[in-house]
């Protein structure tokens, strides 16, 4: 199981006897440090209440009334987070290494592949249609026990600003929450979108009230967005160190950088069998199929041989090396993977990116920040990201301190969405 029970209910119920929390009851989870996504020093013996899938009350024991007949659950010793928002990810299309299975049941299957392993909101930046609009629009409710999705739609394209103002307009009568461009060559295999098309696509979506997306991998692609006005940069720059002038546009615009790093390892780390099919972390979610898949030796040596492949494991370090002096400059780093495309495993590779973004240079606190509260203000969402008064009770319950190291976030003992545990996986169904 990905998870286990985690303690007993002080009123002598175990947690497994009472169920979900369905927003019927009030529930008042005692005694954990609680790191409430703020960047504020954690709350040591730390009492959170939560009724009707939203947190009433949070703080220290000493200070905090429980109110009469809440349930009480002894979390004593453990550490409460946020759950994880990916800013960044993709939802719904893909069947084990398949692609082609868009639908509201593989929607529903991922995004509760995602609650299991602590990411309680998913942003899908492309791909998406009107099952995932459906899914999204009935997820404001106290019952809800899977991540929350929002989406683009269909990444934009044409071939005139006319062809791209129409992808927009049809992207917004389907309410969606971004519109999504692609400013990319592929290593320079393709053409790009021209400038006359992507402000076009801005300005559309701007006249629209919708924010832009862009997809970027060149500095100089970064910049001339940012000063058409693009609202979110998503992936690392990865062909040069950024510089001042790119700091101070994402500063001064308040644009949010989503460094997906974990983008860069699936293109190259299959080239050999990588240490974490060995991870029980992993194997607990993985079709065993799809590992047989990544180990067939053609499909490595072909990945081995591939050049792109090879460009791109370098271009991961330029992304690494970036990081820092961004959140140095100021610059609000949003928490994402570009996970949901086969090999891109969703919820494992959220905390493969922490790692690495440890790597980056961040600190475990910076990290929890950048997935947590300054996600949910990157993508304009103001009732979840952290753990306050009035937001929903979304929150990940782990048996180590994530201050102590960042991959802690993988010791999870349960997930709490709108106050509902998630369930564990149904593996009859594997």
């Amino acid at each position: 199981m990905l998870r286990r029970s985690i303690a007993t209910v002080v009123t002598g119920l175990s947690i497994a006897s009472c169920g979900t929390n369905h927003g019927e009851t009030t529930t008042a989870f005692v005694g954990a440090r609680i790191i409430d996504g703020t960047g504020a020093a954690p709350i040591e013996n730390g009492v959170m209440v939560v009724r009707a899938g939203r947190i009433e009350a949070v703080g220290t024991a000493e200070f905090i009334d429980i109110p009469e007949g809440a349930e009480r659950i002894d979390v004593s010793g453990r550490t409460i987070i946020p759950g994880l928002i990916n800013t960044h990810g993709h939802v719904g299309d893909v069947l084990g290494l398949e692609g082609g299975h868009y639908s509201e049941e593989n929607i529903l299957r991922q995004l509760r592949l995602n609650a299991r392993y602590g990411v309680t909101t998913v942003n899908s930046l492309g791909g998406d249609g009107e099952a995932g609009i459906l899914v999204r629009d009935a997820q404001d409710v106290p019952t809800l026990d899977r991540a929350r999705l929002f989406v683009a739609g269909p990444v934009v394209t044409g071939d005139t600003p006319g062809e791209a103002r129409t992808v927009v307009d049809e992207n917004a009568a389907m309410n969606v929450n971004f519109i999504k461009i692609r400013i990319d060559d592929n290593l320079r295999t393709t053409s790009k979108m021209a400038p006359a098309i992507y402000e076009a696509v801005i300005d559309r979506a701007h006249e629209k009230g919708l924010r832009v997306a862009s997809h970027v991998y060149y500095l100089d692609d970064a910049k001339a967005l940012l000063y058409a006005g693009t609202d979110f940069i998503a992936h690392s720059v990865r062909d040069q160190a950024v510089d001042e002038e790119l700091i101070e546009l994402l500063v001064r615009k308040g644009v949010c950088y989503s460094p997906t790093l974990t983008r860069e390892v699936s293109t190259f780390v299959y080239e050999d069998v990588p240490d974490f099919f060995d991870d029980p972390f992993f194997l607990k979610e993985v079709d065993p199929k799809a590992i047989e898949q990544l180990e067939d030796p053609d499909r490595q040596r072909a990945m081995k041989d591939s050049r792109s492949a090879q460009h791109y494991k370098e271009a991961l370090e330029v992304a690494l090396s970036n990081l820092r002096p961004l959140a140095d400059g100021g610059v609000k780093i949003a928490f994402g993977t570009d996970a949901g495309p086969a090999t891109r495993f969703q919820g494992y590779f959220e905390h493969m990116e922490l790692a690495l973004m440890a790597e980056g240079g961040l600190t475990p606190m910076e990290i929890i920040v950048s997935a947590t509260g300054d996600a949910a203000r990157c993508l304009g969402l103001d009732d979840v990201g952290t753990l306050e008064r009035g937001k929903w009770a979304d929150f990940v319950v782990l048996a180590e301190n994530p201050l102590d190291d960042i991959e802690n976030s993988r010791t999870i003992e349960s997930v709490w969405i709108a106050g509902n545990e998630v369930p564990e996986q149904d593996r009859s169904k594997l």
